[in-house]
């Protein structure tokens, strides 16, 4: 696949409209001549002025018109709206600017508005999440303002989420540098806000860039000093902490297993159990799901990239139907890809297929932000040609690569 330098600008601009934009709605959404757009594209002209307002009807950077820097892998126009929106939201709130008329809401309406992001989230509705988490961040920001010195804490705790939400969608769309950013400001607010539980949610959170970034050393002592930091004493532990805890002692779990620590994996993954079964069933809190089946799901991947294949073909045996219910819709698409992950490394090649498939059918939104199905089809060599060719065409990987170093079985999370 050629790099996204080696098109002309011309082919660039053609690849960046796509199906769903003709040439004659990018010349009314730029108010400039269908001729100058034809020209643009077939390289024959491109001002200064042409160039800035095509960047800017087409939601992207000029630098990427240009080539000098890639677009985000499976980006529609829709998604680069939206990531410019959240860009520009979390660089002007860490500012301090804000827009003149907005307005403070309460810090009980702004809470509610971050729990409702959050779902969106966990469903693996990223782009709406995303939409509303610049906004969410904006009114936060103008709370923070208008608090009075006595409720600043609490306020900043609001911060916090906001920014942290924002960091988790950037890092999934593949806008590392806007994770980083993010992520930083979160920490900022989470330790103005004296909330030891917030501080490790955000270092965890970090730990999931590195991870992305595959920083896995880095990524690997965060996650653990996360989970460290907060681990509860079980018998008199709130259900809220348990979530926290089980979350953060999973992932390290998770980070341990992609630097190939079987001992340190394992030991993580006892805890993740051992607090599922403290819980007894799924409870949500701070903006994740854990419990018991959470920790189980979630198991099969770790046991994957530890390449121990017949462990995680043993717990996805034991995991029902009714077990995937109680997940969230993300958690439970992002189980289907380690079973499909696990039946490919076991050369089930056509189950892994139909696994795949399903996910992608049933979720085809969520699935385009991932990496897990194309690193799945690479060790797919041996199923029929027409189902490869069928679930080729529904990961549908766009021109140009991430800004992220190409995906492995380590990295894909």
């Amino acid at each position: 696949m050629p790099r996204w330098s080696d098109y002309t600008t011309g082919a660039r601009i053609k690849i960046l409209r796509g199906r769903d934009i003709r040439q004659t709605d990018l010349a009314e959404m730029t108010r400039l001549s269908l001729q100058t757009i034809q020209q643009a594209e077939q390289d024959k002209r491109l001002t200064l002025q042409t160039l800035l307002k095509i960047a800017d009807a087409l939601k992207v950077d000029t630098s990427v018109v240009l080539g000098q820097q890639a677009p985000r892998r499976a980006m529609q126009q829709d998604d680069r709206a939206m990531m410019r929106a959240l860009s520009r939201a979390v660089h002007d709130t860490a500012a301090g600017l804000l827009p003149e008329s907005i307005t403070a809401p309460s810090l009980d309406t702004l809470t509610e508005s971050t729990n409702h992001c959050w779902d969106l989230y966990w469903k693996g509705h990223y782009i709406e999440a995303g939409a509303l988490a610049a906004p969410l961040l904006t009114e936060a920001a103008a709370r923070l303002h208008a608090q009075s010195v006595d409720g600043q804490a609490q306020a900043w705790g609001v911060v916090a989420d906001a920014y942290r939400l924002a960091g988790y969608v950037s890092n999934l769309m593949g806008s590392r540098d806007l994770a980083y950013a993010a992520i930083g400001h979160a920490q900022h607010a989470a330790e103005k806000a004296v909330d030891d539980l917030r501080v490790a949610l955000v270092m965890s959170g970090r730990s999931w860039v590195y991870l992305r970034d595959a920083r896995l050393p880095e990524a690997l002592k965060l996650a653990e000093k996360s989970a460290v930091d907060i681990e509860p004493r079980f018998s008199r532990a709130t259900t809220e902490q348990l979530v926290a805890y089980g979350s953060h002692v999973n992932f390290a779990a998770v980070v341990a297993s992609r630097i190939g620590d079987k001992d340190l994996a394992g030991a993580f993954l006892s805890q993740s159990h051992a607090t599922g079964a403290r819980m007894g069933g799924e409870h949500r809190a701070h903006g994740t799901l854990f419990g018991p089946v959470t920790a189980t799901t979630q198991a099969v991947g770790i046991n994957n990239a530890l390449g121990l294949t017949g462990k995680a073909l043993t717990l996805i045996h034991d995991i029902k139907p009714r077990h995937e219910e109680v997940l969230s819709g993300a958690a439970r698409q992002r189980y289907a890809m380690d079973k499909a992950m696990a039946q490919a490394d076991a050369k089930m090649w056509d189950a892994s297929l139909d696994t795949l498939e399903a996910a992608l059918l049933e979720a085809p939104n969520w699935a385009k932000h991932q990496a897990m199905p194309s690193v799945i089809m690479q060790k797919v060599g041996k199923a029929s040609t027409a189902r490869l060719r069928r679930v080729s065409e529904l990961i549908g990987v766009a021109p140009g690569v991430s800004s992220f170093p190409p995906a492995t079985s380590k990295t894909a999370l």
